[in-house]
């Protein structure tokens, strides 16, 4: 399984960026789903996360301009980024939890990483 992140880019504040995540191979199911960032010198953090039902959550500092969509059928993960911020800038990175993925004769639950993909937001 692996799972391929797009979308970022370089936007002024006050703009807008959509980033997709898209898993392939061979995959049952995924429980979770969720975007991650990494600004320069900081630590990774969680910013938003949904559910195979729906069920969406977000950090604070993004709630009412983050949007977190996923299409179960294609495995793919969305964040629609609104109204950026400067400090929205970093590293975005798509996450994979509880993915239900056959390994030899067993079906394993595991866990997987997107590359990430850059987004800088200018003042």
């Amino acid at each position: 399984v692996q799972l391929q992140a797009s979308g970022g880019g370089l936007v002024q504040a006050g703009g807008s960026l959509r980033l997709n995540c898209a898993a392939s191979g061979i995959i049952i199911s995924i429980h979770e789903m969720a975007w991650y960032r990494q600004a320069p010198g900081k630590e990774r953090e969680l910013v938003a996360w949904i559910y195979s039902g729906g069920t969406a959550y977000y950090m604070d500092s993004v709630k009412g301009r983050f949007t977190i969509s996923r299409d179960n059928p294609k495995n793919t993960v969305d964040l629609q980024m609104n109204s950026l911020k400067p400090e929205d800038t970093g590293v975005y990175y798509c996450n994979a939890v509880k993915v239900r993925t056959p390994v030899g004769d067993k079906v394993r639950e595991l866990e997987f990483w997107g590359q990430g993909t850059l987004v800088t937001v200018s003042s």
